[in-house]
């Protein structure tokens, strides 16, 4: 059942977004009185559909294979390669007869819709919930590290108050692309000394995966809230106790008591409690996985929520947008540079992950906004099949003054569409060996 869910997620998401995409194709394309033959979602591929239906001069419908979509406009070298199409004389309604700067137009339509889909997205999102974060002023008592901050030499009780310079305002920039992408310069103060820890450029590989803690704020060891059947009710704990010791070793934050626990998996731990200010002991039984069962207070450090009225919510929302557009053309020059593993490149099968296997609105939203602008980046990308690769021959005619050979186009998209599948099968095969912890 949470299968079924993450991929409905995924499908009704990228199914939004593919149509978009090719809708702004097809208005560029009509407005410029160029004829459009087909508009699927998903390819009919060896002329197989799930469902069609004809409205005037265009074809609709869905296909059986769900990678995408595409608009089939007449007199166009693309992923149909209509040679026989392109072998009659040109007529006035066909993609080859109109004037350059229109089919450059046309070819940025999609990406151009992809954008303003992102960016009202994220506009909506902001304008109906704001934008809620942590001060980092609110973190007294430093971060928890996890091992990859460890390696980079930061540790627990760190405050870290700036990056390359830049005071830090959000406790949330440190988990953004600032820090992420590495080549960064983190201002640490530790005790009374203030140190200059670096980040390196390859950092992005050791925390893609989502499984590797960097940095949380740090949390005191109060319960406030217990999970049924673990050791901790059982043994009496409620909310509000703090642990003051774990084994007679004194702790005051939750990062402090974990390893001790963890070391006695299976068996008991003694914990020295605080209950409204009386001391009380407590012998509490630890599962195999070394939990007893109880969450740290997470609101006692205090979040801070900023409102928008309608228009003011607009360029708040373009810039998360512009900054997540931003993010992929980065990590994709990091990846082309080698500094950034092509591991960390995910199919559908990824994606339908993060989508979760709950259903949350504000989730849903988020993620599709990002997978919209990640989408237009994608297809700006120059590669032959892609809107960016047709983006390019195009350009490249109007310096030149005349257009590219059809013979050179035809080869170019084939060449293109060998690219984008070893891509897609990349893609998958890396998926489903981190599935399997590989």
């Amino acid at each position: 059942m949470n299968g079924l869910i993450m991929a409905g997620q995924l499908l009704l998401g990228l199914s939004l977004l593919v149509i978009l995409h090719e809708l702004g194709h097809f208005l560029a394309a009509r407005a410029f009185g160029i004829k459009v033959e087909k508009f699927y979602l998903f390819f009919d591929a060896w002329g197989f559909k799930l469902f069609s239906f004809k409205k005037g001069d265009v074809e609709y419908g869905i296909g059986w294979l769900p990678l995408g979509g595409y608009v089939k406009i007449a007199g166009m070298i693309d992923e149909s390669m209509d040679t026989e199409q392109m072998a009659q004389p040109a007529q006035p309604w066909e993609f080859r007869s109109k004037p350059a700067w229109q089919r450059l137009i046309v070819m940025l339509g999609g990406i151009i819709v992809n954008i303003i889909v992102g960016i009202f997205i994220f506009w909506m999102l902001t304008f109906r919930y704001g934008e809620t974060y942590t001060p980092n002023s609110a973190v007294i008592n430093g971060i928890q590290v996890g091992k990859v901050a460890s390696d980079i030499g930061l540790k627990n009780g760190d405050k870290i108050f700036a990056i390359n310079g830049n005071k830090i305002i959000r406790f949330e920039e440190l988990k953004s692309s600032k820090v992420l992408m590495g080549n960064t310069t983190l201002t640490v103060i530790r005790g009374d000394k203030t140190l200059e820890i670096k980040v390196p450029d390859d950092f992005l590989n050791k925390v893609a995966d989502g499984k590797s803690l960097f940095v949380e704020p740090r949390y005191t060891a109060t319960a406030d809230s217990l999970m049924e059947g673990y050791g901790a009710i059982k043994a009496g704990m409620k909310p509000g106790d703090k642990i003051k010791a774990v084994d007679g070793v004194p702790v005051n934050f939750q990062d402090e008591v974990k390893p001790l626990v963890m070391k006695k998996k299976g068996k008991s731990v003694a914990l020295s409690i605080q209950r409204n200010g009386q001391p009380l002991q407590l012998n509490v039984k630890v599962d195999t996985a070394g939990a007893i069962g109880y969450y740290p207070d997470f609101d006692e450090i205090k979040r801070k929520t900023n409102t928008y009225g309608f228009f003011a919510a607009l360029p708040v929302g373009a810039n998360m947008a512009w900054g997540t557009f931003m993010d992929n053309a980065k990590g994709i020059g990091k990846m082309v540079t080698g500094k950034v593993s092509a591991r960390n490149i995910s199919s559908p099968i990824g994606i339908a992950k993060v989508y979760g296997s709950t259903f949350d609105w504000v989730k849903f939203w988020t993620l599709t906004g990002l997978i919209s602008m990640a989408l237009a980046f994608m297809n700006l990308l120059p590669i032959p099949g892609l809107d960016g690769g047709h983006v390019v021959f195009l350009l490249i005619e109007m310096v030149q003054r005349k257009p590219v050979s059809e013979k050179v186009l035809e080869r170019a998209q084939i060449v293109g569409f060998v690219i984008l599948i070893c891509l897609m099968v990349f893609a998958f095969g890396n998926d489903i060996l981190k599935s399997f912890g590989k």
